[in-house]
């Protein structure tokens, strides 16, 4: 049997089964908690925060009012329909276990290794049916990088496939201790110009672009696809895309790049009293995103939308 260990905790919070979008075959996708980016667009805004927090989802809510009457710290106040105060909050949990409907929801469980790979292992039968395998994502799994780096060694041992989406927003050191661990790198490349993603981002771009190269050159890495969020008005600009094409046609061994159009996701941040600074709510048209897939196609790499 194998040795697992369970020195350190991981914050999960989500654990999805049957991804098909997320690496080749069937897989399990498994959600890390905290991420050092602040994408306007973040389609998991629950991923964002390294703490646990609340979700509130209005549609379940019966106006019970038993969350309020449970909460320790006077975070919930009842006027027709739970108010949350977050900085009152602990995420005690106590408020959702109480809820009859589901509608609130703690977001964020702690995993031991073990636990984790207890619920990797039981999809083992269509990862090997499909070509399938695990895919860490977030949130950044790079931020939670010594629980990261124990459960890719344990898939390793059990020969599962793996998956790291990253945006790649860590030190070298960090990134490269993952190498021999990862199968496929999903590799996030949203914005050239550092002041562009420095606005819709939070974080500067060089570090980012200087690991992909690193990554590209070094021959470690087993094999690195390229996510391009196609965001309209931000990433799927003229110059924003003449500035991909020449940066990955300086990247050599690349192969491949998906597409990832944008969609709405201004309910999520509701649920959790984020501000949502996007204000474009369209997907982007079919039009652009074949333009755009016909401009990379022509740089010899193959495209998914």
């Amino acid at each position: 049997m194998n040795e697992v260990k369970n020195s350190c905790l991981g914050l999960i919070f989500d654990v999805q089964r049957y991804s098909i979008h997320d690496g080749p075959g069937i897989r399990t996708t498994v959600f890390f908690k905290g991420c050092p980016l602040r994408c306007w667009w973040c389609h998991n805004p629950e991923g964002i925060d390294p703490g646990k927090e609340l979700m509130y989802f209005e549609y379940k809510c019966m106006r019970c009012g038993d969350c309020a009457k449970v909460c320790p710290t006077g975070a919930i106040k009842f006027k027709g329909k739970p108010r949350i105060f977050r900085p009152l909050c602990t995420a005690c949990g106590n408020c959702s276990d109480a809820c009859p409907a589901g509608a609130l929801k703690l977001v964020g469980k702690e995993y031991t290794v073990e636990e984790l790979m207890k619920e990797i292992e039981k999809d083992v039968m269509y990862f090997d049916n499909s070509g399938g395998g695990v895919t860490f994502s977030g949130g950044e799994p790079l931020f939670q990088a010594d629980f990261l780096l124990e459960v890719l060694k344990e898939c390793k041992k059990r020969y599962i496939h793996r998956a790291l989406d990253t945006a790649g927003f860590a030190s070298r050191e960090v990134l490269a201790s993952t190498m021999d661990y990862v199968d496929l790198f999903l590799y996030d490349l949203k914005l050239i110009d550092e002041g562009e993603h420095i606005k819709y981002t939070g974080v500067p771009s060089a570090q980012i672009k200087e690991n992909l190269r690193f990554l590209v050159d070094s021959g470690r890495a087993k094999d690195v696809i390229i996510r391009f969020p196609v965001i309209p008005g931000i990433t799927d600009t003229p110059d924003n895309v003449d500035d991909m094409v020449e940066f990955i046609s300086s990247l050599k061994g690349l192969r491949e790049i998906d597409l990832l159009p944008f969609h709405d996701v201004s309910e999520k941040y509701n649920r959790l009293d984020k501000d949502y600074k996007m204000t474009v709510h369209k997907s982007p048209s079919r039009e652009r995103l074949v333009a755009i897939k016909e401009r990379f196609e022509g740089m010899g790499l193959y495209v998914k939308i």
